[in-house]
């Protein structure tokens, strides 16, 4: 069998072992260390704004701590976005909230604005204002997150912003992860850089990483011995793991370049298939095409799956889009609000391969089963 193609696998730089073997020598191999205070502000500098940062253990950490600040209890409900991964709407239940689901736009397949702003009303008429609105940047692609800011701001609710798939992507020159009250990243083994596991929360408010990072080792009260006053977690980023992101950091504008280059392939290879279709980056937005995603229109007679199965044969590795989560047994009964669209993407759609350290002869195989698939 031929060797596997991944859909995104880590891609090292080549510097993280020197920060590794920095925490070693230094004996900083317990949770905290340099490493993690230097990795938080590689993060803030790149992210250009006024921001502070929290490094944990996931984004999924991120996005709970993210929802403990801003108030979420019990019997509130946050509207999130349906088609995400379910980490996003996962640590909405944490809490014993409800979520409160959003359909996406055909534009950048991310929360749509007006049925947001639809949803909103529905939920203050019927009682409920939420509580928070978590928007997410799918597969690297900015939403439309300044008409998202704008309604949050006219409703006077938070935006948590979940950039986990978007680091280096923006809008305009602002950096997806610089906007909301509180944003979270993600360095998962198969996001654009990785610290092995981890994420980061974001916040333009210090007072509200200090507070994340208080709750995110244990919330352990100032004392000679263990006192507690607050529910805490055990989120925090280890000094190792810090290590891994500070070399990451050192590559991760080349590591943009590459998964947009990646994807520039797929478009020039199947832009005249009239089946096949991209999505494309309004004006004022950058991608960094964390994955590069098509859609085949089944009318043609192939299907997602008919190009997956395909590829799976060959062992290489895609994967459909999302599965929205209004459409996910565990939320079959949240409020929904929606019009077909991620239902549709969900249908049609699917991952290519688009890992940073594709090489040529990857590249031969995958378009090898794509000319086929499509004679």
């Amino acid at each position: 069998m031929n060797p596997k193609i991944w859909l995104s696998s880590p891609h090292m730089g080549g510097t993280e072992l020197n920060y590794i073997h920095e925490a070693f020598d230094t004996n900083w191999v317990a949770p905290l260390g340099p490493n993690v205070d230097n990795f938080e502000k590689d993060i803030a500098t790149y992210l250009k704004e006024d921001v502070h940062v929290a490094a944990l253990s996931s984004g999924t950490a991120a996005l709970h701590l993210a929802l403990v600040l801003a108030g979420v209890q019990a019997g509130d409900e946050v509207i999130c976005q349906s088609m995400t991964f379910s980490a996003s709407a996962n640590p909405i239940a944490y809490l014993g909230a409800t979520p409160v689901f959003v359909d996406s736009e055909a534009d950048t397949w991310n929360m749509s604005p007006a049925l947001l702003e639809q949803a909103i009303q529905d939920r203050i008429a019927k009682g409920k204002t939420p509580k928070a609105i978590i928007p997410v940047h799918l597969y690297g692609m900015p939403a439309k997150i300044n008409e998202i800011q704008a309604i949050a701001d006219k409703y006077g609710i938070a935006i948590i912003e979940d950039a986990a798939e978007a680091l280096g992507s923006h809008v305009d020159g602002k950096m997806c992860g610089a906007y909301g009250t509180i944003s979270a990243l993600s360095f998962n083994g198969n996001k654009i850089i990785t610290t092995s596991g981890g994420g980061a929360l974001v916040a333009h408010s210090k007072e509200l990483t200090q507070k994340a990072t208080f709750l995110a080792t244990q919330a352990r009260d100032a004392a000679p011995h263990y006192e507690h006053s607050h529910i805490g977690y055990n989120y925090r980023m280890s000094n190792i793991c810090a290590g891994i992101g500070r070399g990451q950091m050192e590559v991760l504008a080349k590591r943009v370049e590459q998964r947009r280059a990646v994807y520039n392939r797929y478009y020039e290879k199947m832009k005249n298939l009239k089946c096949v279709s991209f999505v494309d980056e309004p004006a004022g937005y950058f991608s960094n095409r964390w994955l590069s995603t098509i859609l085949i229109d089944p009318a043609s007679g192939v299907t997602r799956e008919t190009l997956r199965l395909a590829f799976e044969q060959d062992n290489i590795e895609s994967r459909p889009l999302w599965k929205p989560m209004h459409m996910q047994p565990i939320f079959a009964d949240a409020p929904f609000y929606g019009d077909g669209t991620s239902e549709r993407l969900f249908r049609d759609g699917l991952c290519l391969p688009s890992g940073s350290n594709l090489t040529d002869a990857d590249f031969e195989r995958i378009f090898k089963v794509i000319d086929t698939i499509f004679a």
